[in-house]
């Protein structure tokens, strides 16, 4: 008997291994799939984490030299070990660890350099899982619905992919296809995640992640609502419609600031993979063209009005009223740090006026370095803001990537547009809310006045610029003066 049952159990153990190998070999089995897999790496990783934030730093004197060295190190090796966490579980974690990455001015250098090589490293579902996925929510096979569809996705992010196809009209179509395992072990990495920062909070009091894992919770339902990105795009093509853009970087900005000052309605995901620029076959100009509609920020009228008047009172240096209207945004005492962390300038630039001079390199690693200083007040300030401000703040650090990739970063033009858009929301709310004909007319003559007046300063930084370049060459000119 006992002879019996081991040839069972012997057969039985060969069958389920072979299956295994067979499943595995044909991409049905993922051993990421298994929830220990994913909860126990996570895990690890969490305590590898904190373990070395414990143990590194408590002999060596705080805010010494090296100390910030020291800090730096365990920066970099903990961001590599969250880095190589996300490409491992993928889906939700490499989702987080992007929102991360795109931080730029909010947390530690270490941190925003390393996860940002996750924009580029999203897990690819094989043509297998793309036909089953399709087949699930179609209810038809590919051949059906196309008349070709590319195998090669012309590009995978963390949720989906997308692939080119022909429909059978002859129309050419993006198709995007979401990630067959993402749906289901959302909810589950979002539950996981949410155990972990409490964890994390009991042995570091002073850090506050919680509104990391409150914005997951929020956001990725409505990025895995394919209808609802449809939707978010008919929206939005129709509420700028009226731009024609010609230069990119100036207009991005505009564009945002039109999205957020005067519609409350904000694409929060604007990545160099999601903002594309291509020449219009007809007139020549350039387009910018927005991708991935997922991610959308509606904003209340309070919330809108407020950061209008928080943008004015900044550009215009009226410090008592930045100070009113960063605490009605939920800065409280933090105020200063707030009035940075929106503006990605320092204090003294932010007192003196930030459309006066453009960034400099040493402001620029001052404010870098400050992220790491600052830290769990940072982290105290985004869990007492208002949610829609943790993707306002991630939305203005990815535009000020592109504009520093582009050599434009905080011009004064792009201070003065945002200027303009919040006297047009401004206006438009108290003409909204007044009966009186003699009162709308003079709002409409005072918005007109302030818009003038922009435009005056704008020409009159133009002309000093034109000013003080003639001089430049004049002393190049001067100094080398060409042979006869």
């Amino acid at each position: 008997m006992a002879r019996k049952a081991l040839k069972i159990a012997s057969w039985t153990s060969m069958a389920l291994a072979a299956s295994g190998i067979y499943l595995y070999g044909n991409k049905y089995l993922d051993p990421n799939d298994f929830g220990a897999v994913r909860v126990g790496r996570a895990v690890a990783t969490t305590a590898v984490i904190s373990y070395d934030y414990l143990t590194s730093l408590k002999s060596v004197p705080y805010g010494s030299e090296e100390y910030l060295q020291l800090r730096s190190k365990v920066h970099l090796r903990s961001a590599r070990r969250l880095c190589e966490l996300c490409c491992a579980n993928r889906g939700t974690f490499i989702k987080v660890g992007q929102h991360l990455g795109a931080l730029d001015y909010l947390l530690p250098e270490e941190y925003t350099s390393t996860l940002k090589v996750l924009h580029s490293q999203a897990p690819q579902s094989s043509m297998q899982e793309i036909r089953q996925v399709i087949r699930e929510d179609l209810g038809k096979e590919i051949h059906d619905l196309f008349q070709s569809f590319d195998d090669t996705p012309l590009g995978t992010a963390s949720l989906a992919q997308v692939h080119k196809a022909v429909l059978h009209d002859g129309r050419t179509v993006a198709v995007k296809v979401q990630h067959p395992k993402v749906r289901a072990q959302s909810s589950k990495d979002i539950l996981l995640m949410e155990v972990l920062v409490l964890a994390v909070k009991q042995l570091f009091p002073e850090f506050e992640f919680m509104w990391l894992v409150d914005e997951a919770k929020k956001n990725l339902p409505l990025e895995l609502d394919f209808l609802n990105e449809g939707r978010n795009a008919e929206k939005v093509s129709q509420m700028l419609k009226h731009f024609d853009f010609l230069k990119i970087s100036r207009h991005l900005g505009k564009m945002y600031s039109e999205m957020i000052f005067v519609n409350g309605f904000v694409h929060c995901d604007p990545h160099p993979g999601n903002v594309l620029v291509r020449k219009h076959p007809g007139t020549g100009k350039a387009e910018i063209v927005l991708l991935d509609h997922g991610l959308y920020q509606v904003l209340t009228e309070e919330f809108r009005l407020n950061y209008c008047h928080l943008w004015q009172s900044l550009i215009w240096t009226d410090m008592k009223r930045v100070k009113e209207y960063s605490q009605r945004l939920g800065a409280g005492d933090l105020y200063p740090l707030f009035a940075c962390m929106l503006t990605a300038r320092s204090w003294d630039s932010v007192n003196r006026g930030i459309s006066q001079a453009p960034v400099t390199a040493t402001e620029d690693l001052e404010i870098r370095n400050n992220a790491a200083n600052y830290l769990p007040q940072i982290s105290r300030l985004l869990n007492h803001v208002p949610r829609q401000m943790l993707l306002i703040l991630k939305t203005n650090d990815l535009l000020r990537g592109i504009e520093a990739a582009l050599g434009t970063r905080a011009s004064a033009s792009s201070f003065l547009n945002m200027s303009r858009c919040c006297i047009r929301a401004l206006a438009e709310h108290k003409k909204k809310n007044t009966c009186s004909f003699f009162r709308r007319t003079q709002i409409s003559f005072s918005e007109a006045f302030n818009l003038w007046q922009i435009n005056l300063h704008e020409l009159i930084l133009r002309v000093k610029g034109l000013k003080l370049a003639y001089r430049v060459l004049a002393l190049i000119c001067w100094l080398f003066p060409a042979p006869l």
